[in-house]
C-alpha cells in the first residue's frame, strides 16, 4: 500500500479520536456541566449532524481545489475546532464547537476514501479504504479509552487538548506524505449531481448507511454509563472495556473489507448486518452480569464498524454506473449517511433513556439493525436486476 495511505490513516486516527471520545466522556461532560445524560448525547448527536451537512455540500463546494489542498485545509478547520471545544466556556459553546469540527470531519473522510481508490488498483479498493478507516477503528483501541481516561482525571477539557495535538500530526504527516500530483477529477455539472441524488440504487444505499450503521449508536452512545449504572463498573473498569471494544473495532474493520473484496458488498454486509444484530440483543439480555457483559462487548465492536469499508466501497461502485462524473459527491453523501445515523441514533438513544432506562438502548438497536439486513437484500435484487455489479 502507498505511504499516501498511512498518511490518511494517521490523520483518521485523529478525527476519529474527536469523534468517539465523547462518548467515554458523556457522564463526566454531564456532571461539570450540569446536565442530563440525553443533554450530553446530543454532543454525538450535532457533531453528527455537522458531518451530514459538511460532507456532501462542502465537498461539492470544494470541488475546484485540488485534494491535498482541501485535505490540509480541513484538517486545519479540525484543529481549530478542538482547540474551540477546549476552552468551550459552556454547554452551548461546546455543541457549536463539535458542530464546526463535523463540518471538517465529513468532507475529510470523503476525500480520503476517493483518493483511496486512486491510489490503489480496483481490486485492492476495499482494502484501500479499509486501512483508511483503520485510523478510525485505532482511535477507538487507543485515542478513545486514553481521552475518556484524561478526561476522568485531568477534565474533559484536557481531552480536546489532546485531541489537537493529534490533529497537528496528521496534518504534518499529509504535508509530507499525499502527493501533489493527485488526479483532479473535473467538477461535476448540476445534471451529475442530480443523479446522485435522485437515484434510486444510491438512496437505497445510503438508506442502508444510516439504518444498519446508525442502528449501532442507539446503545453505542450510552455504553459508559450502561457500564458504570447497570453493569456496576468503576471507571477505571469502564475504560478498559472501552478498549477492549475498540480492539474489537479493529479487527472488524479489517475483516469487513477483506470481505467485500472476496464475496461482494451485499453478501458481506447481510452477514455483517446478521451478527450486529444478533450481538446488540445478546448484550441487551446480560447487560446485567459484568462477565457476560464484557463477553459481548469483546465481539460487538468487531460487528459494529465491520460494515464500514463494504458501505463505502458499494456506494462508489454503484457511483461510477449511475453518476460517474460526481463519484466525490456520492462518497460524500455516503458519509453524510453514516453520520445522520449516528445522529438519529444517539437522539433516539437519549428519548429510550429517559423513558425506558438503559438497558433497553441495545435491544432496540438490534431490532433497527434487522431492517438493515432486509434494505441491504432489496438493494442486491436491484443490482442484479440493473447491471453485473460484483454485489452478490
Amino acid at each position: 500500500m502507498p505511504l499516501a495511505l498511512w498518511a490518511l490513516t494517521i490523520s483518521a486516527f485523529a478525527v476519529g479520536t474527536t469523534e468517539f471520545v465523547i462518548v467515554g466522556l458523556i457522564p463526566t461532560i454531564a456532571a461539570d456541566l450540569g446536565v442530563s445524560l440525553p443533554s450530553a448525547g446530543l454532543l454525538v448527536s450535532l457533531y453528527a449532524l455537522g458531518v451530514t451537512i459538511g460532507a456532501p455540500v462542502l465537498t461539492a463546494l470544494a470541488g475546484r481545489l485540488p485534494r491535498k489542498t482541501l485535505l490540509l485545509s480541513l484538517l486545519v478547520l479540525f484543529i481549530a475546532g478542538n482547540a474551540f471545544a477546549a476552552f468551550a466556556p459552556g454547554y452551548d459553546s461546546l455543541i457549536a464547537a463539535r458542530f464546526l469540527t463535523g463540518l471538517a470531519h465529513g468532507v475529510f473522510f470523503a476525500i480520503a476514501s476517493t483518493i483511496a481508490t486512486d491510489l490503489v488498483d480496483r481490486e485492492k479498493e476495499s482494502s484501500a479504504i479499509a486501512l483508511v478507516f483503520l485510523g478510525l477503528t485505532v482511535a477507538l483501541v487507543t485515542g478513545v479509552p486514553l481521552g475518556t481516561w484524561i478526561g476522568q482525571n485531568f477534565g474533559w477539557q484536557a481531552s480536546f487538548l489532546g485531541v489537537v495535538v493529534l490533529g497537528v500530526i496528521g496534518l504534518i504527516a499529509s504535508a509530507l506524505l499525499v502527493p501533489g500530483t493527485l488526479r483532479r477529477r473535473p467538477v461535476p455539472r448540476l445534471s451529475a449531481q442530480a443523479k446522485v441524488l435522485t437515484s434510486p440504487r444510491l438512496l437505497l444505499v445510503y438508506l442502508i448507511t444510516a439504518v444498519g450503521y446508525g442502528g449501532n449508536f442507539i446503545a453505542f452512545t450510552y455504553l459508559a454509563p450502561m457500564l458504570s449504572e447497570v453493569t456496576g463498573l468503576g471507571a477505571g473498569a469502564v475504560s478498559l472495556v472501552i478498549l477492549l471494544y475498540g480492539a474489537s473495532v479493529a479487527v472488524g474493520n479489517i475483516i469487513g473489507g477483506k470481505l467485500a473484496d472476496r464475496m461482494g458488498a451485499v453478501r458481506a454486509l447481510t452477514l455483517i448486518f446478521i451478527g450486529l444484530s444478533a450481538v446488540l440483543l445478546a448484550l441487551g439480555l446480560t447487560l446485567s452480569s459484568p462477565a457476560a457483559a464484557i463477553a459481548v462487548i469483546a465481539v460487538w465492536g468487531g460487528f459494529a464498524f465491520a460494515n464500514v469499508p463494504p458501505l463505502q466501497v458499494y456506494t462508489v461502485q454503484i457511483a461510477r454506473e449511475v453518476a460517474p462524473d460526481a463519484v466525490d459527491v456520492a462518497s460524500g453523501l455516503n458519509i453524510g449517511a453514516f453520520n445522520l445515523g449516528i445522529a438519529l441514533g444517539a437522539w433516539t438513544g437519549g428519548l429510550v433513556v429517559a423513558g425506558s432506562g438503559l438497558a433497553a438502548a441495545p435491544l432496540l438497536g438490534a431490532a433497527v439493525v434487522s431492517v438493515g439486513v432486509l434494505l441491504t437484500r432489496l438493494s442486491g435484487r436491484l443490482d442484479r436486476a440493473a447491471s453485473p455489479l460484483p454485489a452478490e
